[in-house]
Protein backbone atom coordinates (compact mmCIF):
# COMPACT_ATOMS: atom_id res chain seq x y z
CA UNK A 1 0.00 0.00 0.00
CA UNK A 2 1.01 3.57 -0.61
CA UNK A 3 1.77 4.49 2.96
CA UNK A 4 5.20 4.72 4.22
CA UNK A 5 5.92 3.42 7.71
CA UNK A 6 8.31 4.70 9.95
CA UNK A 7 10.76 1.87 9.10
CA UNK A 8 10.97 2.99 5.96
CA UNK A 9 8.75 -0.21 4.79
CA UNK A 10 5.31 0.09 2.82
CA UNK A 11 1.96 -0.78 4.91
CA UNK A 12 0.70 -4.01 4.70
CA UNK A 13 -2.80 -4.99 4.34
CA UNK A 14 -4.81 -6.89 6.43
CA UNK A 15 -4.74 -10.68 5.67
CA UNK A 16 -8.24 -10.47 6.87
CA UNK A 17 -9.20 -7.51 5.86
CA UNK A 18 -11.29 -8.28 3.04
CA UNK A 19 -13.16 -11.17 4.77
CA UNK A 20 -16.57 -9.08 5.00
CA UNK A 21 -16.46 -8.15 1.83
CA UNK A 22 -16.19 -11.61 0.33
CA UNK A 23 -18.88 -12.44 3.36
CA UNK A 24 -21.26 -9.91 1.69
CA UNK A 25 -20.76 -10.88 -1.81
CA UNK A 26 -21.50 -14.59 -1.05
CA UNK A 27 -24.55 -13.39 0.54
CA UNK A 28 -25.58 -11.54 -2.37
CA UNK A 29 -25.68 -14.24 -4.52
CA UNK A 30 -27.71 -17.02 -1.92
CA UNK A 31 -30.96 -16.39 -2.70
CA UNK A 32 -33.46 -16.27 0.92
CA UNK A 33 -36.46 -14.48 1.25
CA UNK A 34 -36.56 -11.13 3.36
CA UNK A 35 -39.67 -9.57 4.24
CA UNK A 36 -38.57 -5.66 4.94
CA UNK A 37 -37.00 -5.71 1.67
CA UNK A 38 -40.06 -6.84 -0.15
CA UNK A 39 -42.76 -4.21 0.64
CA UNK A 40 -45.86 -5.30 -1.04
CA UNK A 41 -49.72 -5.27 -1.16
CA UNK A 42 -49.36 -1.56 -0.80
CA UNK A 43 -53.04 -0.59 -1.26
CA UNK A 44 -53.72 -3.13 1.61
CA UNK A 45 -51.13 -1.57 3.95
CA UNK A 46 -52.85 2.16 3.63
CA UNK A 47 -56.21 1.16 4.07
CA UNK A 48 -54.72 0.70 7.61
CA UNK A 49 -53.30 3.95 8.18
CA UNK A 50 -54.98 6.01 10.75
CA UNK A 51 -53.97 9.67 11.43
CA UNK A 52 -53.36 11.23 14.95
CA UNK A 53 -55.51 14.06 14.14
CA UNK A 54 -58.74 11.75 13.72
CA UNK A 55 -58.59 9.76 16.92
CA UNK A 56 -59.85 10.64 20.21
CA UNK A 57 -59.73 13.54 22.18
CA UNK A 58 -57.10 13.37 24.75
CA UNK A 59 -58.46 12.56 28.59
CA UNK A 60 -58.80 15.48 30.53
CA UNK A 61 -55.25 15.11 31.92
CA UNK A 62 -52.43 16.89 29.80
CA UNK A 63 -49.10 14.69 29.83
CA UNK A 64 -46.60 16.90 31.95
CA UNK A 65 -43.54 14.56 32.81
CA UNK A 66 -42.08 11.26 30.91
CA UNK A 67 -40.46 8.53 33.09
CA UNK A 68 -38.32 6.47 30.71
CA UNK A 69 -36.58 3.36 32.04
CA UNK A 70 -33.62 1.83 30.28
CA UNK A 71 -31.16 -1.45 31.02
CA UNK A 72 -27.97 -2.57 29.73
CA UNK A 73 -26.27 -5.50 30.59
CA UNK A 74 -22.06 -6.53 30.42
CA UNK A 75 -20.41 -9.89 30.51
CA UNK A 76 -16.74 -9.42 31.43
CA UNK A 77 -14.24 -11.91 30.73
CA UNK A 78 -11.72 -11.21 33.85
CA UNK A 79 -8.99 -13.29 33.98
CA UNK A 80 -6.20 -13.94 31.42
CA UNK A 81 -5.53 -16.98 30.32
CA UNK A 82 -9.38 -18.59 31.89
CA UNK A 83 -11.62 -17.39 29.04
CA UNK A 84 -14.49 -19.68 30.63
CA UNK A 85 -14.65 -17.22 33.92
CA UNK A 86 -17.34 -14.97 32.77
CA UNK A 87 -18.82 -12.32 35.22
CA UNK A 88 -21.99 -10.26 34.63
CA UNK A 89 -22.64 -6.33 35.21
CA UNK A 90 -26.38 -5.30 34.61
CA UNK A 91 -28.33 -2.06 35.73
CA UNK A 92 -31.53 -0.17 35.06
CA UNK A 93 -31.70 3.31 35.37
CA UNK A 94 -35.01 5.46 34.93
CA UNK A 95 -35.14 9.15 33.80
CA UNK A 96 -37.79 11.53 34.94
CA UNK A 97 -38.17 14.65 32.44
CA UNK A 98 -40.47 17.85 33.38
CA UNK A 99 -42.27 18.21 30.05
CA UNK A 100 -42.86 21.71 30.74
CA UNK A 101 -39.42 22.97 31.15
CA UNK A 102 -38.89 21.40 27.89
CA UNK A 103 -41.81 23.30 26.45
CA UNK A 104 -40.32 26.66 28.04
CA UNK A 105 -36.60 25.85 26.21
CA UNK A 106 -38.20 25.83 22.92
CA UNK A 107 -39.75 29.59 23.12
CA UNK A 108 -36.05 31.30 23.82
CA UNK A 109 -33.48 31.62 21.45
CA UNK A 110 -31.03 29.88 23.38
CA UNK A 111 -31.53 26.89 25.56
CA UNK A 112 -30.32 26.85 29.28
CA UNK A 113 -28.56 23.88 30.01
CA UNK A 114 -29.03 24.69 33.25
CA UNK A 115 -32.61 24.37 33.26
CA UNK A 116 -32.67 21.44 31.22
CA UNK A 117 -30.58 19.98 33.68
CA UNK A 118 -32.97 20.58 36.68
CA UNK A 119 -35.56 19.49 34.72
CA UNK A 120 -34.35 15.89 34.65
CA UNK A 121 -34.48 13.72 37.70
CA UNK A 122 -32.17 9.64 37.66
CA UNK A 123 -32.52 6.61 39.43
CA UNK A 124 -30.34 3.52 38.80
CA UNK A 125 -30.70 -0.16 40.11
CA UNK A 126 -27.09 -2.13 39.08
CA UNK A 127 -26.67 -5.93 39.97
CA UNK A 128 -23.54 -8.67 39.58
CA UNK A 129 -23.34 -12.28 39.75
CA UNK A 130 -20.63 -15.00 38.49
CA UNK A 131 -22.07 -16.26 34.68
CA UNK A 132 -20.19 -18.58 34.16
CA UNK A 133 -16.61 -20.47 35.37
CA UNK A 134 -17.03 -19.06 38.54
CA UNK A 135 -19.91 -19.59 40.98
CA UNK A 136 -21.47 -18.24 44.00
CA UNK A 137 -19.86 -20.93 46.28
CA UNK A 138 -18.02 -24.22 46.10
CA UNK A 139 -20.16 -27.08 45.56
CA UNK A 140 -23.16 -26.28 43.37
CA UNK A 141 -23.78 -26.50 39.98
CA UNK A 142 -24.03 -23.35 37.34
CA UNK A 143 -27.67 -24.03 37.91
CA UNK A 144 -27.93 -23.93 41.44
CA UNK A 145 -25.26 -20.72 41.50
CA UNK A 146 -27.48 -18.94 39.18
CA UNK A 147 -30.80 -19.80 41.59
CA UNK A 148 -28.72 -18.68 44.69
CA UNK A 149 -27.62 -15.82 43.13
CA UNK A 150 -30.97 -14.43 41.78
CA UNK A 151 -32.38 -14.62 45.06
CA UNK A 152 -29.52 -12.87 46.49
CA UNK A 153 -29.96 -10.07 44.50
CA UNK A 154 -33.78 -10.18 44.45
CA UNK A 155 -33.66 -9.22 48.30
CA UNK A 156 -30.47 -6.55 48.89
CA UNK A 157 -30.76 -4.35 46.06
CA UNK A 158 -33.39 -1.83 46.36
CA UNK A 159 -35.53 0.73 44.71
CA UNK A 160 -35.13 3.58 45.78
CA UNK A 161 -36.88 6.65 44.82
CA UNK A 162 -38.79 9.23 47.36
CA UNK A 163 -40.75 7.55 49.99
CA UNK A 164 -40.41 4.25 47.89
CA UNK A 165 -37.66 1.71 49.53
CA UNK A 166 -38.57 -1.52 48.34
CA UNK A 167 -36.81 -4.54 47.17
CA UNK A 168 -37.01 -6.42 44.09
CA UNK A 169 -38.29 -9.14 45.35
CA UNK A 170 -41.34 -7.01 47.03
CA UNK A 171 -41.71 -5.97 43.78
CA UNK A 172 -42.01 -9.02 42.45
CA UNK A 173 -44.92 -9.90 45.11
CA UNK A 174 -46.84 -7.16 43.74
CA UNK A 175 -46.35 -8.50 40.49
CA UNK A 176 -47.80 -11.65 42.19
CA UNK A 177 -50.84 -9.94 44.40
CA UNK A 178 -52.61 -6.53 43.43
CA UNK A 179 -51.79 -2.56 43.79
CA UNK A 180 -50.82 -2.32 47.06
CA UNK A 181 -51.10 -6.27 48.14
CA UNK A 182 -48.59 -7.75 47.61
CA UNK A 183 -48.48 -11.66 47.58
CA UNK A 184 -47.54 -13.43 50.98
CA UNK A 185 -46.31 -16.32 48.67
CA UNK A 186 -45.55 -17.45 45.37
CA UNK A 187 -46.58 -21.21 43.72
CA UNK A 188 -43.28 -22.74 42.27
CA UNK A 189 -42.83 -26.10 41.16
CA UNK A 190 -39.93 -28.25 43.17
CA UNK A 191 -36.49 -27.61 40.64
CA UNK A 192 -35.11 -31.10 42.10
CA UNK A 193 -35.37 -33.18 38.40
CA UNK A 194 -35.79 -36.57 40.53
CA UNK A 195 -39.31 -34.99 42.73
CA UNK A 196 -42.84 -33.86 40.80
CA UNK A 197 -43.99 -31.86 43.38
CA UNK A 198 -45.94 -28.84 41.63
CA UNK A 199 -47.45 -25.70 42.87
CA UNK A 200 -45.60 -25.16 46.26
CA UNK A 201 -47.05 -22.09 48.39
CA UNK A 202 -43.11 -20.31 49.30
CA UNK A 203 -43.65 -17.46 51.61
CA UNK A 204 -42.25 -14.36 50.61
CA UNK A 205 -40.00 -14.12 54.44
CA UNK A 206 -38.85 -17.58 53.49
CA UNK A 207 -34.79 -17.92 54.49
CA UNK A 208 -32.67 -16.71 52.23
CA UNK A 209 -30.77 -18.85 49.95
CA UNK A 210 -28.93 -21.25 50.38
CA UNK A 211 -31.18 -22.61 52.85
CA UNK A 212 -34.52 -21.14 50.94
CA UNK A 213 -37.82 -23.24 51.68
CA UNK A 214 -37.61 -27.11 51.97
CA UNK A 215 -39.93 -28.86 49.36
CA UNK A 216 -42.40 -30.90 51.54
CA UNK A 217 -41.50 -34.40 49.23
CA UNK A 218 -37.18 -34.29 49.23
CA UNK A 219 -36.35 -31.46 51.25
CA UNK A 220 -34.66 -29.73 48.43
CA UNK A 221 -34.68 -25.81 49.22
CA UNK A 222 -37.25 -23.66 46.91
CA UNK A 223 -36.54 -19.69 46.89
CA UNK A 224 -39.14 -17.41 45.37
CA UNK A 225 -37.18 -15.87 42.76
CA UNK A 226 -37.45 -19.96 40.73
CA UNK A 227 -40.53 -18.43 39.60
CA UNK A 228 -39.16 -16.51 37.06
CA UNK A 229 -37.12 -19.54 35.29
CA UNK A 230 -33.95 -17.73 34.74
CA UNK A 231 -31.62 -19.98 35.18
CA UNK A 232 -33.66 -22.98 33.04
CA UNK A 233 -31.36 -21.12 30.17
CA UNK A 234 -28.01 -21.64 31.99
CA UNK A 235 -25.11 -23.83 30.79
CA UNK A 236 -22.23 -25.23 32.10
CA UNK A 237 -20.13 -23.81 28.83
CA UNK A 238 -20.58 -20.28 27.35
CA UNK A 239 -20.92 -16.93 28.83
CA UNK A 240 -24.83 -17.47 30.03
CA UNK A 241 -25.34 -13.79 28.24
CA UNK A 242 -28.83 -14.50 27.13
CA UNK A 243 -29.68 -15.35 30.78
CA UNK A 244 -28.30 -12.31 31.79
CA UNK A 245 -30.17 -9.99 29.49
CA UNK A 246 -33.22 -11.87 30.79
CA UNK A 247 -32.45 -10.95 34.33
CA UNK A 248 -31.48 -7.34 33.18
CA UNK A 249 -35.38 -7.30 31.40
CA UNK A 250 -37.40 -8.42 34.71
CA UNK A 251 -35.29 -5.43 36.70
CA UNK A 252 -36.34 -3.02 34.26
CA UNK A 253 -39.77 -4.23 33.99
CA UNK A 254 -39.92 -4.36 38.43
CA UNK A 255 -38.33 -0.72 38.45
CA UNK A 256 -41.56 -0.03 36.63
CA UNK A 257 -44.07 -1.55 38.73
CA UNK A 258 -42.29 0.23 41.40
CA UNK A 259 -42.31 3.65 40.11
CA UNK A 260 -45.87 3.14 38.85
CA UNK A 261 -46.90 2.05 42.43
CA UNK A 262 -44.94 5.13 44.28
CA UNK A 263 -47.65 7.77 42.46
CA UNK A 264 -50.32 5.09 42.34
CA UNK A 265 -50.31 5.31 46.41
CA UNK A 266 -49.64 8.82 46.91
CA UNK A 267 -50.52 10.79 43.45
CA UNK A 268 -52.96 8.99 41.69
CA UNK A 269 -55.48 11.95 41.46
CA UNK A 270 -52.35 14.51 39.54
CA UNK A 271 -49.03 13.18 39.14
CA UNK A 272 -49.84 9.15 37.69
CA UNK A 273 -52.38 10.73 34.97
CA UNK A 274 -50.01 12.96 34.20
CA UNK A 275 -46.98 11.41 33.81
CA UNK A 276 -46.06 9.29 31.06
CA UNK A 277 -44.03 6.14 31.67
CA UNK A 278 -42.04 4.78 28.66
CA UNK A 279 -39.93 1.92 28.88
CA UNK A 280 -37.27 1.60 26.33
CA UNK A 281 -38.13 -1.66 23.99
CA UNK A 282 -41.30 -3.46 23.81
CA UNK A 283 -43.88 -3.77 26.38
CA UNK A 284 -42.81 -8.13 26.33
CA UNK A 285 -41.09 -10.73 28.56
CA UNK A 286 -39.05 -13.27 26.59
CA UNK A 287 -38.20 -16.40 27.46
CA UNK A 288 -38.76 -18.00 31.32
CA UNK A 289 -40.17 -15.37 32.69
CA UNK A 290 -42.41 -14.70 30.06
CA UNK A 291 -45.39 -15.53 32.20
CA UNK A 292 -44.63 -11.96 34.24
CA UNK A 293 -46.15 -10.68 30.94
CA UNK A 294 -50.02 -11.45 31.82
CA UNK A 295 -49.10 -10.71 35.43
CA UNK A 296 -47.97 -7.20 34.34
CA UNK A 297 -50.76 -6.46 32.17
CA UNK A 298 -53.15 -7.36 34.89
CA UNK A 299 -51.68 -5.35 37.26
CA UNK A 300 -51.43 -1.89 35.65
CA UNK A 301 -54.59 -2.56 34.16
CA UNK A 302 -56.26 -2.83 38.13
CA UNK A 303 -54.99 0.51 38.84
CA UNK A 304 -57.75 2.01 36.12
CA UNK A 305 -60.46 0.69 38.34
CA UNK A 306 -61.98 1.51 41.36
CA UNK A 307 -62.74 5.37 42.56
CA UNK A 308 -60.22 7.89 41.51
CA UNK A 309 -58.74 5.15 39.25
CA UNK A 310 -56.45 6.20 36.25
CA UNK A 311 -54.49 2.99 34.10
CA UNK A 312 -51.46 4.75 34.01
CA UNK A 313 -49.68 5.82 30.81
CA UNK A 314 -47.31 3.51 29.67
CA UNK A 315 -45.92 2.73 26.39
CA UNK A 316 -42.60 0.89 25.36
CA UNK A 317 -40.56 1.99 22.11
CA UNK A 318 -38.46 -0.64 19.62
CA UNK A 319 -35.62 0.39 18.50
CA UNK A 320 -34.21 -2.96 16.53
CA UNK A 321 -36.25 -6.20 15.38
CA UNK A 322 -37.86 -6.89 12.46
CA UNK A 323 -41.07 -4.68 12.39
CA UNK A 324 -38.41 -1.68 12.79
CA UNK A 325 -36.80 -2.30 9.58
CA UNK A 326 -40.18 -2.59 7.96
CA UNK A 327 -41.09 0.79 9.33
CA UNK A 328 -38.34 2.39 7.90
CA UNK A 329 -38.77 0.81 4.77
CA UNK A 330 -42.61 2.21 4.53
CA UNK A 331 -41.09 5.13 4.26
CA UNK A 332 -39.35 4.40 0.65
CA UNK A 333 -43.04 3.73 -0.41
CA UNK A 334 -44.25 6.77 0.47
CA UNK A 335 -46.87 4.45 2.87
CA UNK A 336 -47.07 6.88 6.25
CA UNK A 337 -46.94 10.80 5.99
CA UNK A 338 -46.12 12.31 9.54
CA UNK A 339 -48.92 12.22 11.69
CA UNK A 340 -50.10 9.01 10.49
CA UNK A 341 -50.18 5.32 12.50
CA UNK A 342 -50.34 1.77 11.18
CA UNK A 343 -52.24 -0.68 12.51
CA UNK A 344 -50.60 -4.07 12.43
CA UNK A 345 -53.15 -6.53 12.83
CA UNK A 346 -52.93 -10.16 11.82
CA UNK A 347 -52.48 -9.34 8.13
CA UNK A 348 -49.53 -6.92 8.29
CA UNK A 349 -48.17 -9.08 10.83
CA UNK A 350 -47.82 -12.47 8.63
CA UNK A 351 -46.50 -9.95 6.31
CA UNK A 352 -43.60 -8.89 8.73
CA UNK A 353 -42.94 -11.87 10.20
CA UNK A 354 -43.78 -14.44 7.28
CA UNK A 355 -45.72 -16.89 9.32
CA UNK A 356 -48.97 -18.31 9.24
CA UNK A 357 -50.26 -18.19 12.77
CA UNK A 358 -50.35 -14.30 12.29
CA UNK A 359 -53.74 -14.27 14.81
CA UNK A 360 -51.54 -16.37 17.46
CA UNK A 361 -48.42 -13.79 17.57
CA UNK A 362 -47.18 -12.36 20.85
CA UNK A 363 -49.64 -13.82 22.90
CA UNK A 364 -47.28 -15.51 24.63
CA UNK A 365 -44.85 -12.89 25.22
CA UNK A 366 -46.29 -8.93 25.06
CA UNK A 367 -48.39 -7.05 26.95
CA UNK A 368 -49.01 -4.32 24.61
CA UNK A 369 -49.69 -4.18 21.26
CA UNK A 370 -46.99 -3.08 18.35
CA UNK A 371 -48.54 -0.10 15.66
CA UNK A 372 -46.16 2.06 13.39
CA UNK A 373 -46.32 5.72 13.97
CA UNK A 374 -44.42 8.75 11.88
CA UNK A 375 -44.37 11.89 14.10
CA UNK A 376 -44.57 15.32 12.76
CA UNK A 377 -40.88 15.74 12.24
CA UNK A 378 -40.24 12.27 10.60
CA UNK A 379 -39.13 9.92 12.88
CA UNK A 380 -40.41 6.67 12.47
CA UNK A 381 -41.11 4.90 15.99
CA UNK A 382 -42.81 1.34 16.75
CA UNK A 383 -44.07 1.75 20.04
CA UNK A 384 -46.40 -0.86 21.88
CA UNK A 385 -49.63 0.49 23.71
CA UNK A 386 -51.49 -1.01 26.64
CA UNK A 387 -54.85 -1.35 26.43
CA UNK A 388 -57.34 -0.55 29.46
CA UNK A 389 -59.20 -4.27 29.51
CA UNK A 390 -58.43 -6.84 27.27
CA UNK A 391 -55.63 -8.77 25.74
CA UNK A 392 -53.40 -7.06 23.08
CA UNK A 393 -52.62 -10.43 21.47
CA UNK A 394 -54.57 -13.85 21.75
CA UNK A 395 -55.03 -16.34 19.87
CA UNK A 396 -58.10 -14.85 18.19
CA UNK A 397 -55.91 -11.41 16.55
CA UNK A 398 -56.01 -9.71 20.12
CA UNK A 399 -57.30 -5.80 19.56
CA UNK A 400 -56.07 -4.41 16.81
CA UNK A 401 -58.03 -1.30 16.80
CA UNK A 402 -56.69 1.89 17.92
CA UNK A 403 -60.20 2.61 19.59
CA UNK A 404 -59.11 0.51 22.23
CA UNK A 405 -56.32 2.34 23.36
CA UNK A 406 -57.74 5.21 24.55
CA UNK A 407 -54.62 7.30 25.57
CA UNK A 408 -52.69 6.66 22.41
CA UNK A 409 -53.47 10.35 21.24
CA UNK A 410 -52.20 12.13 24.19
CA UNK A 411 -49.13 9.73 24.34
CA UNK A 412 -48.06 10.45 20.24
CA UNK A 413 -48.56 14.11 21.30
CA UNK A 414 -45.53 13.39 23.35
CA UNK A 415 -43.31 11.58 20.57
CA UNK A 416 -44.01 14.24 18.84
CA UNK A 417 -42.98 17.05 21.55
CA UNK A 418 -39.69 15.25 22.07
CA UNK A 419 -37.69 14.70 19.50
CA UNK A 420 -33.94 13.66 19.78
CA UNK A 421 -31.30 13.85 17.21
CA UNK A 422 -28.91 11.51 19.53
CA UNK A 423 -29.99 8.15 17.96
CA UNK A 424 -32.18 7.43 14.73
CA UNK A 425 -35.62 8.08 15.53
CA UNK A 426 -34.70 8.66 18.99
CA UNK A 427 -36.89 10.80 21.85
CA UNK A 428 -35.02 12.75 24.46
CA UNK A 429 -36.46 10.80 27.67
CA UNK A 430 -35.12 7.04 26.44
CA UNK A 431 -31.92 8.85 25.03
CA UNK A 432 -31.60 10.42 28.66
CA UNK A 433 -32.51 6.98 30.48
CA UNK A 434 -29.64 4.82 28.05
CA UNK A 435 -27.22 7.79 28.87
CA UNK A 436 -28.20 6.63 32.39
CA UNK A 437 -28.03 2.99 32.42
CA UNK A 438 -25.68 2.66 29.58
CA UNK A 439 -21.92 0.51 30.77
CA UNK A 440 -19.01 3.12 29.48
CA UNK A 441 -16.42 1.44 27.13
CA UNK A 442 -12.74 2.04 27.54
CA UNK A 443 -11.92 2.80 30.83
CA UNK A 444 -15.31 1.81 32.20
CA UNK A 445 -14.92 -1.46 30.99
CA UNK A 446 -11.57 -2.08 32.79
CA UNK A 447 -12.94 -0.69 36.31
CA UNK A 448 -16.01 -3.53 35.92
CA UNK A 449 -13.17 -6.04 35.43
CA UNK A 450 -11.53 -4.97 38.24
CA UNK A 451 -14.71 -5.17 40.17
CA UNK A 452 -14.98 -8.52 39.17
CA UNK A 453 -11.93 -9.40 39.89
CA UNK A 454 -12.10 -8.56 43.57
CA UNK A 455 -15.80 -10.08 43.65
CA UNK A 456 -14.07 -13.17 42.63
CA UNK A 457 -11.34 -13.08 44.71
CA UNK A 458 -8.85 -13.59 41.92
CA UNK A 459 -6.64 -10.13 42.27
CA UNK A 460 -4.56 -11.80 44.90
CA UNK A 461 -4.22 -15.21 42.56
CA UNK A 462 -0.28 -16.05 42.00
CA UNK A 463 0.80 -15.32 38.40
CA UNK A 464 2.79 -17.46 36.47
CA UNK A 465 6.08 -15.95 35.62
CA UNK A 466 7.09 -15.72 31.89
CA UNK A 467 10.57 -18.41 30.79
Amino acid sequence: MPYETVGGGFELASRTGHAEAVLRSMADQRSFFVPAERVTDLDSLSQRVRRRSDMPAAPVHTLRAALAIDGSRMPAHVRDGLPSVVYGFAQAAAAYLDLQALENQRAVRFVDPVVLEGAVNRALVSLDLPCAGAYEREGVDIKRSWREAVDRIFRTKRVEVNNLNLTLLDLLCLLYGAPGVPATSIEIDCQNTDCKQTRIAVPAAVAAAPIGFPCPACDHPVFPTDILGIHDEVVEEGTNETSLGRLMSVVELLVLVGLVTLLWRQHRADLLPETLFIVDGPLAVMGPPAPLRYRALRYFQAMGGGPAGHMPYIVGVEKTGPIVDFARRLLQHDVLAPGELLVCDARVIGQIYNTDNALGYGKETYWGRKFIYRTADGRVLVPTFVPPAGRPYDRDGGLPDPSSYPQMAAILDVFDRTGSSMYQDGIIPTALAHGSAAFPIGVGTDVLKLVARRKLGLDDAPRHARP
